[in-house]
C-alpha cells in the first residue's frame, strides 16, 4: 500500500505541479501588474481595518485563519529539507515563489469572497463554490470538495498530531497517549464552538506563536550579528551558483526551494479562500490584498526566522547528490526539526528540543483547526441541501477528525502522511487550473477596486456590483445591493 501511495504521490506531486504553480504565479502577477508591489501598503493597512458581524469574521480574524492553515511544521521541517537537500540557496527560491505567490493568491481569495454564501447564518466559500458558480461544472466543484474533505478531514489531521506527540515526548517524556487526549480534547472544545470559536482562537495563538518563535529567531541573530552579513551573501550566492560549492546543485537549490515554497506558503494550492470568504468586507479586493500578505508573513517571516536560525549558527548539513555531503556541521543528524533544535541549543544549551516542542505544538495544533475549518466548509457545500441534516454530517465529521488526531499522536503517520499529500495535490491541481481560467473574473475585481480607491473610497465605502461587472452568480452581493 505504501509503494502505491509514493507512486501516485510521485505522479501528483511531479515538477508538472511546481511548473504550473510557478507559471501561474509569474502569470498573474504580470496581469495584475505586480500588486504584491504596488499595493503592498494596502494589505497591511487593510490586515486590521473591518470588523466582525453576524455571518462574518473580521478580515484580521480571516487573516489568522488562514495563516493557521499555510503555517505548519513545513514551516521548520520544511525549511530544514529545503536547506538539507538544495543548499543555502534554496532559502533566495522560496521568497521569489513567495513573492510571485503572492498574485496567485490575491486571484482565488478575490474569487472566493465574490462567490460566497450565506448558509446557516455563515459564510461559506472557497475553490468548490466559485468552480460551480464561476465556472459552472458541478462536478468538478464536488471534486474538489470530496479531495478536500478525506485529506484535510481523515489523513493530514494524525499527521500533524504525531508531530506535536513525537516532538513533546523527546522533549519531556510526556507519553503520546497522554499528548493525543490532550489535543483532542482541545480540538474538540473549539470546533465544537463553530466558526467563531475558530476564528477568535486563532486570532490569539497565531500572532502569539508567530511572533515568539520570531522573538527566538532575533535573539539568536543578535548574538551572532557579526555572522549575518555573510549569511546572506552566501543565500544569494548560493542562489545562482555563485558559490563554488554549491553550484553543482544550482538545480537542486531552484527545485527544493520552489518546492518547499509552495508547499509551505500554499498559494494556489485552494486552502486560502476558504477562509477569505468568511471575512466580512466590503469589497472582495480587500480580502484578496490581505491574504496575498499571507503568504509573504508565511514565507518571508516564520519562514525566513528558521532559516536564519540554522544559517547564522551553522547548525546544518547539505546533502551531495553524488553521495556524501557538501556541507556536514552536524554529523549523524537527520534532516528536519533538529536543525533548528541545534541553532537553538547554541543560545541556551539544552533548551532546543524543548523550543522545537513548544514550536511544534502550536504551529501544528493551529493546523488542525485550520484542517477542520477547511473541511466543514467542504462539507457544507457537499450537503448545501440536506438543511438540518446538514448539522449530523458536520459533527460526525469533527467526531472524525478529533478520532484522527488521536489516532495519529499514538502511531506512526507516514501512510496517512502520503494520502494527505495525495489529496492536497489534487486540490492544488484542481484549483490552479480552476483559477487560471476564472482569472480575468479576479483582474475585474482588482480593477474595479484600484478605480473606486482612486476616487478616494476606502474600506468602509467601497461598494460591489457584479452586474457591473459582467461577473453572473455572484448571488450573495447581488442581494445585498439590492437590500440596499
Amino acid at each position: 500500500m505504501q509503494g502505491i501511495v509514493d507512486f501516485l504521490n510521485g505522479i501528483v506531486w511531479s515538477n508538472a505541479l511546481v511548473y504550473l504553480c510557478l507559471g501561474t504565479g509569474i502569470y498573474f502577477s504580470f496581469r495584475t501588474r505586480f500588486l504584491q508591489i504596488r499595493h503592498l501598503k494596502d494589505m497591511v493597512k487593510y490586515l486590521m481595518g473591518g470588523s466582525a458581524s453576524n455571518a462574518g469574521v473580521s478580515s484580521f480574524q480571516a487573516f489568522a485563519m488562514s495563516v493557521a492553515g499555510r503555517v505548519g511544521t513545513g514551516n521548520i521541517a520544511g525549511v530544514a529539507t529545503a536547506i538539507a537537500m538544495g543548499g543555502p540557496g534554496a532559502i533566495f527560491w522560496m521568497w521569489a515563489i513567495a513573492f510571485l505567490g503572492a498574485g496567485s493568491s490575491f486571484i482565488e481569495c478575490a474569487l472566493g469572497q465574490v462567490y460566497k454564501e450565506e448558509i446557516d447564518g455563515e459564510y461559506r466559500g472557497g475553490p468548490a463554490y466559485y468552480i460551480e458558480k464561476g465556472l459552472g461544472i458541478k462536478w468538478y466543484a464536488v471534486l474538489f470538495a470530496v479531495a478536500t474533505v478525506i485529506a484535510m478531514g481523515f489523513f493530514l489531521p494524525g499527521v500533524q498530531s504525531n508531530s506535536i506527540a513525537s516532538s513533546v515526548n523527546n522533549a519531556f517524556g510526556i507519553s503520546p497517549t497522554i499528548t493525543g487526549i490532550a489535543i483532542s480534547a482541545l480540538l474538540a472544545l473549539i470546533i465544537f464552538g463553530g466558526v467563531k470559536r475558530i476564528s477568535k482562537t486563532t486570532e490569539i495563538i497565531v500572532p502569539f506563536m508567530a511572533i515568539g518563535y520570531m522573538l527566538i529567531a532575533l535573539t539568536i541573530l543578535a548574538f551572532n550579528i557579526t555572522k549575518i552579513p555573510a549569511m546572506l551573501a552566501l543565500i544569494f550566492k548560493s542562489a545562482f551558483g555563485l558559490k563554488q560549492a554549491f553550484g553543482g546543485i544550482l538545480g537542486l537549490a531552484i527545485s527544493w526551494g520552489v518546492k518547499r515554497g509552495i508547499y509551505s506558503n500554499e498559494a494556489g494550492q485552494g486552502t486560502g479562500p476558504q477562509a477569505a470568504a468568511a471575512a466580512e468586507v466590503s469589497h472582495p479586493a480587500v480580502q484578496g490584498l490581505v491574504q496575498a500578505f499571507a503568504v509573504y508573513f508565511d514565507t518571508l517571516f516564520v519562514c525566513s526566522a528558521t532559516a536564519f536560525m540554522i544559517l547564522a549558527t551553522g547548525k546544518y548539513n547539505v546533502y551531495n547528490p553524488s553521495g556524501g555531503f557538501i556541507v556536514e556541521n552536524l554529523p549523524g543528524v537527520d534532516i528536519g526539526p533538529a536543525y533548528t533544535q541545534a541553532a537553538v541549543d547554541t543560545l541556551i544549551p539544552g533548551f532546543g528540543s524543548a523550543f522545537v516542542a513548544i514550536a511544534l505544538f502550536f504551529f501544528a495544533f493551529s493546523t488542525l483547526i485550520a484542517y477542520y475549518y477547511i473541511a466543514e466548509t467542504n462539507i457544507t457545500y457537499l450537503f448545501k441541501k440536506a438543511g438540518a441534516n446538514r448539522k449530523i454530517v458536520i459533527n460526525v465529521l469533527r467526531l472524525l477528525l478529533i478520532g484522527s488526531s488521536f489516532y495519529g499522536a499514538i502511531r506512526t503517520a507516514s501512510l496517512a502522511w502520503g494520502l494527505g499529500d495525495i489529496g492536497v495535490g489534487i486540490m492544488a491541481w484542481l484549483n490552479v487550473i480552476a483559477i487560471l481560467i476564472l482569472g480575468n473574473q479576479g483582474i475585474k475585481v482588482l480593477k474595479d477596486w484600484e478605480e473606486q480607491r482612486e476616487m478616494g473610497r476606502d474600506i468602509d465605502t467601497f461598494v460591489f456590483d457584479p452586474k457591473k461587472l459582467g461577473l453572473e452568480n455572484a448571488d450573495y452581493w447581488i442581494k445585498l445591493n439590492n437590500k440596499k
